[in-house]
C-alpha cells in the first residue's frame, strides 16, 4: 500500500467518523421527523460521491446521474412490490413484471446489474467524447429516460405513485451504505486509475504519449460512478415505499451538481462537505420561508427562497471560489502540521 492509498484510509475514516456523529447526534437529540430528512441527506451524499468518481476525476460534467437514480429505483420496485400491490399499481404491465415479487436482495442485485449494464453501454459512447459533448449526451440521457418514465404509465405509472414498495431500509443502514460510499470513492480517486484519469484531465495529450489508455479509464469511473447513483436509488426507493418520475429529473441534478461544485470537484472530502452544507442550509431556508417567529419578531412568508439561495450559493462559490470549498484537498490535509522554514 502506497502512502497516498494509506492517506486515502485515514481520509475515510474520518470522514466516516462524520458521518456516524451525525447519525449519533440524531438518535441523542434528534426528533422523529428529522429521520427522513436525515435520510434523504444521505441519499443526496451517494449521489454526490458517485458525481465526484467521474466528474471530478475526469473533470467532464455529467447531468445523467439522476435518470440511473430513477432506472434503478423503478427496477427494484417493480422486483420488490408485492403481486397484489402490482395487481393494483401496475394492471396492464407487459411481459409479466405484474405476476412475480422478489425478495430485496434478489431485487437490489438485479437493480444494481440492469443500472451497470446501462451504464457500460452509454459509457461506450461517453468515454469517446471530451467536453461539451459529454454534457450535451448525458443531457440526452436523462431527457431519454424521463420521457420514457412519463409515457410508459403501464410500467412507470408516469407523474402518479408508484406504490406498495416494502420499506426494508431505515437510517443505519443508509449510513453504512454512505460510508461504504466513501471508502470506494477513496480508493478509485488514489487508485492508478485514479490518477490516470486526472492525469488525462489535467493534460489528455501527455496523458496519452505517457501510455495512458484514456477509453479505459474514463469508461471505469462512468461505470462505477452509475453504481452508486444505482445505490442510491435503491435506497430512495426501499425506504419511502413510493416513487414517482419527478424526482428524477433536472431539479434533482442542479441540486446534486451544486452540492459538489460548492464542496470541491476534486475532493471526495469536499462531495461530502459540499452535501452537509447545502443539506443543513436548504432546510435552514424552509423553515424560514414558512414566516417563523424569532425573538418576537415575525418574518413573513418567503415561498421560493430557497431555489433563489441555491443559485446564489452556486454563482458564489464559482466567483468567489472556483475550487470549492475544499479545492483539491482532502479531509487529512487540514491535519497536517505545516513545515516550518528553517
Amino acid at each position: 500500500m502506497n502512502p497516498s492509498q494509506r492517506r486515502g484510509l485515514l481520509g475515510s475514516a474520518l470522514l466516516s467518523l462524520l458521518i456516524l456523529l451525525i447519525l449519533g447526534a440524531y438518535y441523542l437529540w434528534g426528533e422523529t421527523w428529522q429521520a427522513r430528512i436525515l435520510y434523504a441527506t444521505f441519499v443526496n451524499l451517494l449521489v454526490v460521491v458517485g458525481l465526484q468518481v467521474f466528474m471530478g476525476n475526469a473533470n467532464l460534467t455529467s447531468f445523467a446521474h439522476s435518470a440511473f437514480m430513477g432506472i434503478a429505483a423503478y427496477a427494484a420496485a417493480i422486483c420488490v412490490t408485492p403481486v397484489a400491490m402490482k395487481a393494483i399499481s401496475l394492471p396492464d404491465a407487459p411481459w409479466g413484471l405484474n405476476a412475480f415479487a422478489l425478495s430485496p436482495w434478489p431485487s437490489a442485485l438485479i437493480a444494481l446489474g440492469i443500472t451497470g449494464l446501462l451504464g457500460l453501454l452509454t459509457g461506450l459512447f461517453i468515454a469517446r467524447l471530451t467536453g461539451v459533448g459529454v454534457t450535451i449526451v448525458s443531457i440526452a440521457i436523462l431527457v431519454i429516460v424521463h420521457s420514457i418514465f412519463l409515457h410508459r404509465t403501464d410500467i412507470f405509472k408516469g407523474n402518479q405513485a408508484f406504490f406498495g414498495i416494502p420499506k426494508v431500509m431505515d437510517l443505519p443502514q443508509i449510513a453504512v451504505l454512505a460510508i461504504l460510499a466513501i471508502f470506494g470513492a477513496r480508493w478509485f480517486r488514489e487508485s492508478r486509475y485514479g490518477v490516470q484519469l486526472r492525469a488525462c484531465a489535467d493534460d489528455e495529450i501527455g496523458a496519452r504519449a505517457m501510455g495512458v489508455n484514456v477509453f479505459r479509464v474514463r469508461l471505469i469511473a462512468w461505470v462505477l460512478g452509475t453504481l452508486f447513483f444505482a445505490v442510491a436509488g435503491i435506497a430512495y426507493a426501499f425506504f419511502l415505499g413510493t416513487i414517482s418520475a419527478r424526482p428524477f429529473y433536472f431539479n434533482f441534478v442542479f441540486l446534486t451538481v451544486a452540492m459538489l461544485i460548492l464542496g470541491g470537484l476534486r475532493s471526495v472530502s469536499g462531495a461530502v462537505f459540499g452535501t452537509l452544507l447545502i443539506s443543513i442550509g436548504l432546510e435552514t431556508i424552509r423553515w424560514l420561508e414558512t414566516g417563523p417567529q424569532i425573538a418576537g419578531l415575525k418574518l413573513p412568508q418567503m415561498l421560493g427562497l430557497s431555489g433563489l439561495m441555491l443559485g446564489v450559493v452556486i454563482v458564489g462559490v464559482m466567483a468567489l471560489l472556483p475550487n470549492g470549498v475544499m479545492g483539491n484537498r482532502e479531509i487529512e490535509d487540514l491535519f497536517r502540521r505545516r513545515r516550518r522554514p528553517g
